[in-house]
């Protein structure tokens, strides 16, 4: 069925948004704690691909914090094998105990359909974004200013560090807060 809908508020920077919708007799499923999602682990995708209603297909995680995928700008993405398609996204990435732990969003794909690697935003950014959108109409983040880098083997020897643990600060914006 189509119900109205209305928008409530968006974040590009996660490519998330929040809509409400009047109706009763809707169920929601439970929220799922993506931090302690490990890979190996058993998922559902749910969407619609391609205009076929209701799908769910199943897979493993394959890895957790994905970044640098080059989607948006604030990626953490939780990667799957769950086949996702065009149309699955918005739709639920769940655990087998019916819990909600991510939102598919995007695919890798050289054929524009689906080759096995699929990712889905976190449910612990995706309710703290919900949370944003709904108490103050945006997202609020902090920012310090600085560009870092992961601190290589090579970067380690050359700052003399004693291992690469932690990150490299690269650069150090002038108009922010960490360049005052």
């Amino acid at each position: 069925r189509k119900l109205p809908a209305t928008l409530i508020g968006t974040d590009p920077k996660t490519d998330l948004a929040v809509i409400k919708i009047e109706a009763n007799g809707l169920s929601t499923l439970p929220w799922g704690n993506s931090a302690a999602l490990e890979v190996g682990e058993l998922v559902l995708a749910v969407g619609n691909p391609f205009g076929l209603n209701q799908t769910v297909t199943m897979g493993i995680i394959s890895a957790v914090g994905r970044a640098n995928v080059g989607i948006v700008d604030y990626e953490n993405f939780i990667h799957t094998d769950a086949a996702i398609n065009p149309g699955n996204s918005g739709g639920a990435l769940v655990n087998l105990q019916g819990q909600l732990i991510g939102i598919n969003t995007a695919i890798f794909s050289r054929t524009g359909g689906y080759m096995g690697i699929g990712f889905a935003i976190p449910s612990q950014m995706v309710k703290s974004v919900m949370q944003g959108l709904i108490g103050q109409g945006k997202v609020i983040r902090g920012w310090l200013g600085v560009s870092i880098q992961e601190l290589s083997q090579d970067l380690a020897t050359q700052f003399d560090a004693p291992d690469t643990e932690g990150a490299l600060v690269g650069d150090v914006f002038t108009e922010s807060p960490a360049g005052q």
